[in-house]
């Protein structure tokens, strides 16, 4: 009932919105009249010039106030009297209504924002669209997570929704900014944050407003690696670290960096490496990796299975038991790895 109301309201604001644009194409058209009324009027009692009857037409209706272009009669003064009269109401009408027409625009976007941010479920939040996060946005984009961005800029919110997707504006270490974001509901939490301080802060808020969430945290030094891990972060990177490292592994392993560039990043075999779980009742719960016959089906391959309780078995053997609660990280097509979620790891 709440839900149809809050939908009442804001077709009945677009409404009103639509009605207040015809209202100032209206007026722009009584304008444009003005104009030509004006024009030709100084041009018959005055005898001016078309130019020079437009041009005091102008500075009448703008109230601009510079000289006649030449000395008006009393007819001429009458006339100009009655043009300002009109005129000058019609365009501070324009220009009022003009300024409600935007300021309606962007409630009307911020509330289609939040009602798009209030149906969404299990999904994540990133908060901090710098370097990083922009990137990480992109992937989750690309892999069709359902995703909110939180940031401070107007500037990044206006890049995020350029790029199609949701943005709360605001400080994350509020928890007004984190409740409209939807934490409750989300499934992950990203910081990206600058600042080291500011991702433990914004950690210890979002793990006491949801306590089941995965909080992803970024930091810039090894030593502040522990006071995320405290804070309730359920994984820390250090992107420095992980940059030298990568480095590292080009040198000393060229062709495994060469596999992982082409074939995980590139995407050149149409291959991914992806995450299944085996759900409660699925066709495979129960059977082994032979007896499941995932290969022969889907094409899967199975690299590990993290069990439940987090344990991980590299590259399995074909007597492998999965069970509901196991995690299967496997690689194959998209289309591979969709149908294996859909068909062979969903509930019966």
């Amino acid at each position: 009932m709440e839900a149809q109301t809050r939908r009442q309201r804001l077709r009945n604001f677009i409404r009103q919105s639509e009605t207040g644009v015809g209202e100032i194409l209206l007026a722009g058209a009584v304008l444009l009249a003005l104009n030509i009324f004006g024009t030709v009027g100084y041009y018959f009692i005055e005898d001016l010039p078309w130019l020079d009857g437009l041009y005091m037409t102008f500075i009448t209706l703008t109230t601009i106030g510079f000289n006649e272009v030449a000395p008006l009669s009393s007819a001429g003064r009458i006339f100009t009297m009655l043009l300002a009269t009109f005129g000058i109401g019609t365009v501070a009408f324009i220009a009022t209504r003009t300024a409600q027409a935007l300021v309606n625009a962007q409630v009307i976007q911020a509330r289609r924002m939040s009602n798009r941010i209030a149906n969404l479920e299990s999904h994540y939040i990133l908060c901090g669209y710098g370097r990083i996060g922009s990137r990480i946005a992109q992937d989750l984009m690309v892999a069709g997570t359902p995703f909110v961005v939180v940031d401070s800029s107007p500037e990044k919110r206006e890049d995020v929704l350029a790029a199609g997707g949701l943005c709360v504006l605001g400080d994350a270490e509020e928890d007004e900014t984190l409740e409209a974001a939807g934490i409750r509901k989300a499934q992950g939490l990203i910081l990206t944050l600058p600042d080291d301080s500011t991702n433990v802060y914004v950690t210890l808020s979002a793990r006491e407003l949801n306590p089941s969430l995965f909080i992803v945290a970024r930091t810039d030094g090894h030593d502040n690696r522990r006071k995320l891990e405290r804070a309730g972060a359920s994984k820390v990177v250090a992107a420095n670290e992980i940059g030298a490292d990568r480095m590292a592994s080009v040198i000393l392993r060229p062709s495994v960096s060469r596999f992982v560039e082409e074939v995980l990043q590139s995407h050149a075999y149409d291959l991914n490496l992806d995450e299944v779980r085996v759900e409660k009742g699925s066709p495979v719960s129960g059977k082994t990796l032979r007896g499941s016959n995932l290969r022969a089906k889907f094409d899967a391959m199975v690299v590990a299975i993290v069990s439940e309780g987090g344990g991980m078995t590299f590259n399995p053997t074909a007597d492998s038991v999965l069970r509901a609660g196991d995690i299967l990280i496997v690689m194959g097509s998209h289309e591979m790895i969709t149908r294996l979620r859909n068909e062979a790891c969903i509930s019966a």
